[in-house]
């Protein structure tokens, strides 16, 4: 019986690329000896997205949709389409085409090696390079502070198989940092390295603000380094402050006459744990909110339509 395999897509108003890249994944499947479905998972575009998707669908009974009732992120849809495939193995490509659709049979290979996970990793890139720098030096971070081995400069681009799926749909977390889950799953990786291109058209839906999240759940999900960081911090700076304090005392005491504190070490000191106490809190606070997010159990987005999936 021939195999089949779920490539499975994001969009958010990427009405400008859907078409080329649907084009270039039939072609590519085309070439291989697999039935495929492709998956398309909307995250309520403002464009002409789903108009264009269902078109395809209309044509292509391959192509199923997933039609999101509002966006709900860039986490946490795509995570959502990945347990919704039905193939043998599931590969993940963007809309964007800055993850070339040729590289499906290189994921395919290495799958007919025997991996079960296969990822994509940008060791170059043309997008800009202060972005590159910024992404590579997160990468450094948090693979250091990670309690596994993270993979560096994963796109998100590459290939899980049936039992990998069938393991995430059994993790239901409601608000996952992918990377992370698959390397604690365990099994080997193997890696596609590629020069990402720059993306040609439309524009990224990445923003600071969507950086940052991606870095804090990297962080909170995977790592009790900041915590213990926290904790021993506090208790040096204790311990510096008994002996500043000390010092002091011993030089009025000593000095009493032409020893003066003045007011410029006070304020340092004050604004300086002042701002340790803030930092403090706010990174319990990342992690509180991951908690509160776990424990809410929301499903990972709301579907208001689905189709081709009867096919």
């Amino acid at each position: 019986m021939t195999k089949l395999i779920s490539i499975v897509t994001p969009c958010y108003n990427e009405e400008e690329n859907v078409d080329e890249l649907y084009q270039r994944i039939a072609d590519v499947m085309s070439t291989l000896p697999y039935e495929y479905e492709h998956i398309y998972i909307d995250n309520c575009s403002t464009d002409n997205t789903i108009g264009k998707l269902k078109n395809i669908a209309a044509n292509d009974k391959r192509v199923k949709l997933i039609l999101n009732a509002r966006n709900f992120g860039h986490i946490r849809s795509p995570y959502h389409a990945l347990l919704q495939a039905n193939g043998d193995a599931c590969i993940s490509i963007a809309s964007d085409l800055q993850d070339p659709p040729e590289m499906i049979v290189e994921f395919i290979k290495k799958w007919e090696e025997g991996f079960k996970v296969v990822l994509a990793v940008k060791p170059e890139s043309e997008e800009s390079r202060w972005m590159f720098l910024i992404r590579k030096t997160y990468y450094n971070l948090i693979s250091s502070m990670s309690e596994v081995s993270l993979i560096k400069n994963a796109t998100g681009a590459g290939l899980l198989d049936r039992a990998v799926i069938d393991i995430l749909k059994q993790i239901q977390d409601p608000y996952p940092y992918f990377r992370g889950l698959l390397c604690e799953i365990g099994y080997p990786i193997a890696t596609i390295p590629f020069k990402q291109p720059r993306r040609q058209r439309g524009f990224t839906k990445n923003n600071l603000y969507t950086l940052y999240d991606m870095a804090m759940l990297g962080i909170t999900n995977h790592s009790k380094v900041p915590l213990r960081i926290m904790t021993i911090g506090g208790f040096v700076l204790s311990i510096l402050s008994l002996l500043t304090a000390m010092s002091f005392l011993i030089a009025k005491l000593v000095f009493w006459d032409s020893f003066q504190l003045g007011m410029a070490p006070i304020l340092i000191g004050l604004f300086f744990f002042g701002a340790m106490q803030a930092f403090c809190i706010g990174l319990l606070g990342e992690y509180i909110g991951s908690i509160h997010t776990k424990v809410r159990n929301m499903p990972l987005v709301i579907e208001s339509e689905r189709v081709n999936f009867d096919s």
